[in-house]
């Protein structure tokens, strides 16, 4: 099934209400399991893949999330576009609790994920641009027509969690510049620039971190907010995939091109062979 575009949902996105369910498909990666089965939906004739990240029922932590998995099954589909949704923490007395960013800038703060599909070989994709402008320009348009408020641009700090930032460790975030801070927008956005797929976030403020008023991130508060903009945030997506551009040609689809380093002769034929969704059109020979 050739299907181009995915979304992956972050903590209180478990569907899409009103998209017609086509399948549901279980995929085996070398990388083990992805968090759930995927879900095809359609949207106005085009399929699109749904893949909760934390597994429906919420049942895997961030640092637990085996984004590798999640990524390559989304790759065997087709897909061209992920659309990734989480919940963070403003940094920015502007950034609001209920309001969207779609960050342009990323700061890796995580210490226990594996960040590549290709340990130990050498191969060394650009990551100056983190997401994929085009997608965010799309995502930014489509959000504007909804009432609420859309910050484009900003940097991402993406923590280990599970636990929340220290009040030392907010501080320091903000003296950086940072807008927003998460736990799941990484390995993610590597793993779609290795896979050659377009990454855009949405992040859904839920609270201020603990820089601000001299108050702890109250899970209640973060769960009421992530409830308040979920149906915002389903209907950004319904306007944004009929936008979307299924031919286009993205700089995020040739990443890998010229970055492999390793001589392919020195990896093994099983393994060429089991990497050909990432490598088969630089290594003709993984496909056979």
């Amino acid at each position: 099934m050739d299907v181009k575009v995915a979304v992956i949902g972050g903590s209180g996105l478990y569907d899409i209400p009103g998209a017609k369910r086509v399948r549901e498909i279980s995929v085996s990666t070398p990388f083990g399991d992805p968090s759930d089965a995927i879900t095809v939906l359609e949207f106005d004739g085009k399929p699109v893949a749904f893949l909760p990240r934390h597994g429906r029922g919420h049942r895997v932590n961030p640092t637990c999330v085996n984004a590798r998995a999640n990524i390559f099954a989304l790759k065997t589909l087709g897909v061209k576009f992920i659309i990734s949704v989480s919940a963070v923490g403003s940094l920015k007395e502007e950034i609001a609790p209920r309001d969207f960013v779609i960050p342009d800038q990323i700061i890796d703060r995580t210490k226990s994920r594996v960040n590549t599909f290709f340990d130990p070989y050498a191969v060394h994709v650009s990551f100056a641009e983190p997401f994929c402008h085009g997608l965010a320009d799309v995502l930014e348009v489509s959000g504007r027509r909804l009432p609420v408020t859309v910050h484009r641009g900003g940097t991402y700090v993406c923590m280990e969690g599970p636990l929340f930032s220290t009040k030392a460790e907010s501080a320091m975030h903000r003296s950086w510049g940072a807008s927003i801070i998460g736990m799941t927008a990484l390995p993610e956005a590597k793993l779609a620039r290795e896979a050659e797929i377009c990454y855009a976030t949405v992040a859904l403020v839920t609270d201020y971190d603990v820089w601000k008023d001299d108050a702890e991130v109250q899970i209640s508060e973060v769960l009421a907010n992530i409830k308040a903009n979920t149906d915002h945030v389903k209907d950004l997506i319904r306007i944004a995939i009929p936008q979307l551009n299924m031919e286009t040609d993205c700089a995020c689809h040739s990443a890998l091109n010229g970055a492999m380093i390793t001589d392919p002769a020195l990896i093994p034929a099983a393994i060429r062979k089991d990497w050909a969704p990432l490598i088969g059109k630089y290594i003709p020979d993984s496909r056979d």
